[in-house]
Parts: structure tokens; sequence; C-alpha cells
């Protein structure tokens, strides 16, 4: 069974900085594209950033010059390096990949950031 699991959320001030993790099992994550998503109540779930099986990385104009997203593939693990946080980064961050039995989500972290 394909489970990932995302940690490292938090509350932090603005201009702040937080690195989030998605850990995978189940899966061959060294071959999976993987991408974070977040969201906000009541607003469409919306993606960050994605990253190739090689480590190429693709951003939304929001977050792009402060998130670095990166894999460690040994450790069947994907990051969010959070930088120059804005209190409209605050959402429900959330990791996905695909599968052929369709997109599968982690439980999400909670980003929260402070004015």
């Amino acid at each position: 069974q394909v489970q990932l699991v995302e940690s490292g959320g938090g509350l932090v001030q603005a201009g702040g900085a937080l690195r989030l993790s998605c850990t995978a099992s189940g899966v061959n994550f060294s071959i999976k594209a993987m991408h974070w998503y977040r969201q906000v109540p009541g607003k469409q779930r919306e993606w960050v950033a994605g990253i190739t099986p090689g480590g190429g990385t693709n951003y939304a104009d929001s977050v792009k010059g402060r998130f670095t997203i990166s894999r460690d593939n040994a450790k069947n693990t994907m990051y969010l390096q959070m930088g120059s946080l804005k209190p409209e980064d605050t959402a429900v961050y959330y990791c996905k990949t695909i599968l052929p039995s369709g997109a599968t989500w982690g439980q999400g972290t909670q980003v929260t950031v402070s004015s």
C-alpha cells in the first residue's frame, strides 16, 4: 500500500523559514515525479512545485525564488525548503504523486505564517 507522510509544518513569523518533508513508502520513489500542493479552507488546492525523477524542478510564480523543492531518493523523501515566508503562504501543504490507479496524496501538514 502506497503511503505519503508529510512533516515539518508549524507556526513561523513572516520572513522566516520552514522545511517540509514528504516520505513515501510502498512505491518505487526514485522513478516518480512528485509534487507539493497547498490548500486554504474554502479555496481550491493549489499546485506549488514539482520535481521529476531526475531532479528537474518547476515552481508556481507565487513561490518562485523563495521555495526550493528537492528529493533524496535514498531516503524516499522529498523536501520543500520555504523561505521569506508571507502570511499568504499559510495553508495545509500536501505532497502528491501519480500512480496507475490515480493520484495519491499525503494527509497534509499545516503551515501558519504570522504577520
